[in-house]
C-alpha cells in the first residue's frame, strides 16, 4: 500500500509540470544571455523570476513563446516542453503558440482600437468565436477575468488608450486570455504602475491562477513574496536556485540567492 502512495505522487507530480525546460541557451550574436537552464514550472502556480538586472530573467521567459525568434541576432538551443510537446519543433507555429501562451508586457501597450476590439482581436484572428454573441461572450468573460468589466461595460466603444495606466494593464491583461491560453506569461507587469493599480493587478495575479499557469519576472522581492508559489532566482545568466517562494527568501541554499534576498548584490 505504501508503494501505492508513493507512486501515485510521483505520477501526480509528472502531470503538475506545465513547462519543461532542459539546457536552454540563449544567445544574442557573441553574447551569451542564458546559462544552461534547467526547470520544471507547475501547472495553476505563479512562478516568480527574481534577479539584478540583465541576468537574463526576461530573456528565458521570452523563450516559453519563442518571442526571442522576432530578434535576428538571438539564437536559442536545447529543449523547452509545453505539456510534453517540443515548442522549438520546426512543426509548431509560433503563432498558435502564443495564443496558448499568452504575454503581457511591462508598459501598458493596448492597440490603438476600442476596448472591445482589443479584445476581441486575437479570438477574431484565431477563429475563436463563430459569431457576433460568442465574440460578446468572450469579450465580456476576459473582462470580468481580467477584472475590468465593471469599470469598462459602458464604454466597450471607447479607446482603450483613454484608460488609466492601471486599467490598460488589465486590459492587456484581458487580451491575453480571450484566446484561452494555459499559460500566462508577464514581463515586470506592475513596473510601471502606480501602488494602487499595482495591488489590483497582484490581486488579479492570485485570481488568474485557478486557470493559469503563470509565470511573472519582477524586479520586486516583495512582489514575488506576495503573488508566487514559487521562485527561480537568475544571476549571471544563470538560474541559481528555484524552489517554494518562501523558502528562497527564509532559507536560500545558494550564498548568491542569498545575497541578493539581503540587498547585498542587486
Amino acid at each position: 500500500m505504501e508503494d501505492m502512495v508513493h507512486v501515485d505522487r510521483a505520477m501526480s507530480t509528472e502531470q503538475d509540470i506545465k513547462i519543461s525546460a532542459k539546457g536552454v541557451q540563449v544567445h544574442y550574436a557573441d553574447t551569451h544571455a542564458i546559462r544552461d537552464v534547467d526547470v520544471d514550472i507547475d501547472d495553476k502556480t505563479v512562478t516568480a523570476f527574481i534577479g539584478p538586472s540583465g541576468c537574463g530573467k526576461s530573456t528565458f521567459l521570452r523563450c516559453i513563446n519563442r518571442m526571442n525568434d522576432t530578434i535576428d541576432i538571438a539564437r536559442v538551443t536545447g529543449d523547452i516542453r509545453i505539456d510534453g510537446e517540443d515548442i522549438y519543433d520546426p512543426k509548431v507555429d509560433p503563432v498558435q503558440l502564443r495564443a496558448k501562451v499568452g504575454m503581457v508586457f511591462q508598459k501598458p501597450n493596448p492597440f490603438p482600437k476600442s476596448i472591445y476590439d482589443n479584445v476581441a482581436y486575437g479570438p477574431k484572428i484565431h477563429g475563436l468565436a463563430r459569431n457576433k454573441a460568442d465574440l460578446d461572450e468572450i469579450v465580456e468573460k476576459s473582462l470580468r477575468k481580467a477584472a475590468l468589466w465593471d469599470e469598462a461595460k459602458d464604454r466597450l466603444t471607447a479607446p482603450g488608450t483613454g484608460l488609466s495606466g492601471g486599467q490598460q494593464q488589465r486590459l492587456c491583461i484581458a487580451r491575453a486570455i480571450a484566446t484561452a491560453p494555459e499559460v500566462l506569461l508577464m514581463d515586470e507587469p506592475c513596473s510601471a504602475l502606480d501602488p494602487i493599480a499595482t495591488a489590483q493587478v497582484e490581486e488579479l495575479i492570485d485570481e488568474l491562477r485557478r486557470s493559469f499557469s503563470v509565470v511573472i519576472v519582477t524586479h520586486s522581492m516583495q512582489q514575488a513574496a506576495r503573488v508566487s508559489q514559487k521562485t527561480a532566482f537568475f544571476h549571471l545568466g544563470n538560474l541559481v536556485e528555484y524552489d517554494d517562494t518562501d523558502k528562497i527568501f527564509t532559507n536560500p541554499q545558494d550564498p548568491r540567492t542569498e545575497s541578493y534576498i539581503s540587498g547585498r548584490i542587486g
